[in-house]
């Protein structure tokens, strides 16, 4: 035995290889260039106390800044919201925190109940008639969104906004390549999609239209003057929503969207360096048997007692390959409750607050900002809680200034589009006080005297 934590012997080694066809470790490696290669041995001190291992993987971890060392004012997808301690209290309670969601029935009426409950809030939330059990994130949940149309009107054609946040095109785009899918831009005007545009693309070949509300920029769409275009033309509208937003702006349903999709991260869900998520997909009684993943239904035992089960499940591991639009395996159940109890802990009311309270602190920035000498608003329109500001600094500057501040500062949207170099999209959430915008802007407006 050459290691303690190796087990294998100089002769499983040869044979591995022998069997392989390899002559040694480093062949195995070849691939790998070898100025990346670490060249020298581990450097690893000798053994230490659990007391010792623990002081040094705090320090370690106390490298990293997350939000709740710095004031944060980046949003774009992952946000900074509230989280009530009841979450935490709950989800890591012994029969829900276990690396497995169990489904049977008969021993899973806790799980399948809360799924169950997450997927009826999520349905009155976004005004639809269905939910599933979850997607893994919003990105990908719009590209299952993407599927469900193209299957449904059975066209391979589907127009995007370019106000969509990029990284979930990029996403897109992945589906489509491997799917035989085309994605047509949809131009913007003013910071949201240009109907112009939209009307001069579409037609009877196209399956699906992809809108972002709020979108990418922050900016509120006018979905609803164009609903009626989408379906003229036999096209399925979906809509990728930011679902904080939901309570103080008109439905998915309402507006008459046919698929809902987006990130759950919002309703409970810790930034957490970039995840895990959870997407959400809710969608019109007509278009449910094309949803991918899990619904969970409730029904009743042999004794009348009120029950839950798995009752639609249109993936490949259940029906015939060649009829499942998808293969998406996780419900990203410990998630799903965790956006549970963020919903039925706030409520209507509550949630309606947290909405309410993002408008009047993004505005209340917003107007201090852009009255700022080298600073100015881009577009002039509703916003939910992100603008976009153009500064006459280098983005760098503003970043590592803010930084020594203790400040998070927005998303440089220069590194998405050269066009818009040294524009700024700020995110503020309800977890910002007075005080703290404040700070920002002094910090902002100090910047013409440095």
């Amino acid at each position: 035995m050459n290691h303690k934590y190796i087990p294998h012997t100089e002769q499983d080694i040869k044979k591995m290889l022998d069997t392989i066809g390899v002559s040694s470790i480093d062949d195995l490696f070849r691939e790998v260039p070898s100025e990346i290669k670490l060249k020298r041995d581990y450097n690893f001190t000798n053994s230490l106390s659990e007391l010792e291992v623990t002081k040094r993987l705090q320090d370690l971890a106390s490298k990293n800044k997350s939000s709740d060392d710095l004031t944060c004012f980046i949003g774009a997808g992952a946000y900074d919201h509230y989280i009530p301690s009841v979450i935490h209290h709950i989800t890591n309670r012994s029969e829900f925190y276990t690396a497995y969601t169990p489904y049977q029935p008969e021993v899973a009426q806790g799980t399948l109940q809360y799924i169950f409950e997450y997927q009826t809030m999520i349905s009155n939330l976004t005004g639809m008639d269905v939910s599933n059990a979850s997607m893994y994130d919003g990105a990908t949940s719009t590209a299952e969104a993407m599927m469900m149309a193209v299957a449904k009107r059975r066209k391979n054609k589907v127009l995007v906004s370019k106000t969509i946040h990029p990284n979930t095109l990029s996403v897109l785009k992945t589906y489509a390549k491997y799917q035989g899918v085309e994605i047509k831009m949809i131009e913007t005007k003013d910071g949201i999609t240009s109907r112009d545009d939209l009307e001069d693309k579409i037609d009877n070949t196209i399956a699906g239209v992809i809108v972002q509300n709020p979108n990418f920029y922050g900016r509120i769409e006018d979905v609803e003057s164009y609903v009626d275009l989408i379906h003229e033309h036999k096209s399925l509208l979906i809509m990728n929503v930011n679902p904080i937003s939901l309570p103080v702006l008109k439905t998915p349903g309402e507006i008459g969207a046919d698929i809902v999709c987006g990130d759950a991260q919002p309703l409970g869900i810790p930034l957490s360096f970039g995840g895990p998520y959870i997407g959400f997909l809710a969608t019109t009684n007509s278009l449910m048997r094309k949803m991918p993943g899990r619904i969970c239904g409730e029904t009743t035992d042999i004794e009348g007692k009120r029950a839950f089960v798995l009752t639609l499940q249109a993936r490949e591991q259940h029906i015939r390959r060649e009829k499942a639009n998808s293969n998406i395996c996780s419900n990203q159940s410990l998630n799903a409750l965790a956006v549970t109890v963020y919903l039925s802990t706030l409520g209507n009311q509550g949630t309606r607050e947290v909405a309410l309270q993002n408008i009047k602190k993004s505005h209340y920035a917003f107007k201090k900002i852009s009255a700022l000498n080298g600073f100015e608003a881009v577009y002039d329109g509703p916003f939910f809680n992100e603008f976009v500001i153009k500064s006459d600094y280098d983005y760098n500057t503003i970043k590592n200034t803010l930084y020594e501040k203790g400040i998070i500062s927005g998303l440089h949207l220069g590194d998405y589009d050269n066009s818009l170099k040294n524009h700024i999209l700020f995110c503020v959430t309800e977890k910002r006080t007075a005080k703290e915008i404040d700070h920002l802007v002094d910090v902002l407006g100090g910047l013409a005297h440095a």
